[in-house]
């Protein structure tokens, strides 16, 4: 029986290569006049900044440049972009980058328009009035932040991430080019990449999941599957780029709309407690996640091995569970990703708060098996 849903997208998105292009045409007809641009230093540094001034200039719109966000976006970094906004009476935001520039732009556009400090939103739907416009730019095939109704902000005082999942995020026009991710690190695609692929394979175990999200789900792990090392391997491949932007892209409408798990939930202690990059984190908690969930959603799991080109017709759904996760384990090694924790520096001592935060995070209630703080310390300790 068809469920009642509410499917939540931005109202355009541009897609392909040559997609900044398009949105010089989009901006014609916009009453946009001066834009507080929130990205990094390191893309103001390589020139793909100055490519979105450039068709920023073209329509005669202003640009105020704030490039203080850091890979893990923190209140202060907010704070800082609030204020450079008012001071100059922007009337939209333009991010450009993954997905720190991108969280970091909805929670500026989110305080812009409802006021108070960003801790007052964490949490599901918890804004009265959607955000000032945001024109989002995408440089990684990982987060797909703009396109969701989730973002993620650092409380540095208390260590932790900020999961906030609120309607009044979404941006306005999201620009996926994957001509911008050409030539980008290894390293980052690696870790991007693995972050969309863990996006995918959540979203397709968790609670939440219907027939529209398993559609794209599964679409996105066989995209992700089939590129990723490629991107890893080559830059500058643009098929590979295009197959890694449209399966991020698509594997965030579906967990945007359907949910996640405990990766996520692990994975967020990880980077309030050391800074750690998202998606590695993500990376190395997948596979034992997943093995800890086989009980609930072997079938499930037996279909992304499949999704990911394992031949698994004459195998029962617990073996074809298990075959996926080593599918997901030999690509995340085919792609440089570290074996373990250990190697990023994480101790053992940190657990039992690490497990304590994590059950208390928005996504764990999407797991599709019930967690203890004794099987979150389990996993931790699995995962060293």
């Amino acid at each position: 029986m068809l469920q009642n849903r509410r499917i939540y997208l931005p109202p355009l998105s541009l897609i392909g290569p040559g997609a900044l292009n398009d949105l010089g045409d989009e901006l014609k007809s916009l009453p946009y006049k001066k834009a507080l641009f929130v990205t990094d230093k390191i893309l103001v540094k390589i020139g793909v900044a100055k490519k979105v001034i450039e068709v920023m200039k073209a329509s005669n719109i202003e640009v105020v440049l704030f490039d203080e966000v850091q890979p893990n976006p923190t209140t202060q970094n907010v704070n800082n972009g609030l204020k450079l906004l008012q001071e100059n009476s922007c009337d939209f935001i333009l991010t450009l980058g993954g997905g720190s520039p991108q969280d970091c732009g909805k929670a500026i556009g989110i305080l812009a328009t409802n006021g108070g400090n960003i801790a007052d939103y964490e949490g599901v739907h918890m804004t009265k009035h959607a955000s000032l416009p945001i024109i989002a730019i995408n440089t990684t095939a990982g987060t797909a932040s703009e396109v969701t109704i989730n973002y993620v902000i650092t409380d540095e005082k208390r260590h932790i991430k900020m999961v906030m999942v609120d309607k009044n995020c979404l941006v306005s026009i999201a620009v996926n080019d994957p001509e911008l991710m050409l030539g980008k690190p290894a390293e980052l695609t690696a870790a991007t990449g693995m972050d969309a692929l863990t996006h995918a394979i959540e979203t397709y175990v968790t609670k939440g999941a219907f027939g529209w999200s398993d559609a794209l789900a599964l679409e996105a792990i066989k995209l992700i599957s089939q590129s990723l090392e490629i991107a890893v391997v080559d830059g500058k491949n643009l098929e590979a780029r295009s197959k890694m932007a449209w399966g991020q892209f698509i594997a965030g409408q579906a967990f945007s709309n359907a949910g996640l798990g405990y990766v996520h939930s692990m994975a967020h202690q990880l980077g309030g407690m050391y800074d750690l990059p998202h998606g590695v984190a993500n990376a190395i908690l997948l596979p034992h996640v997943e093995q800890f969930n086989i009980p609930s959603c072997a079938h499930k799991l037996k279909k992304v091995a499949r999704a990911m080109g394992i031949g698994v017709l004459e195998m029962s759904d617990t073996q074809g569970a298990n075959a996926a996760i080593s599918a997901i384990k030999a690509l995340s090694k085919s792609v440089g990703i570290p074996s373990g924790l250990r190697e990023l520096g994480v101790k053992e001592e940190d657990f039992v708060e690490m497990a304590k935060n994590a059950l208390a995070d928005v996504c764990t209630g999407g797991n599709p098996r019930e967690v203890t703080m004794e099987d979150t310390i389990a996993i931790y300790k699995a995962a060293m």
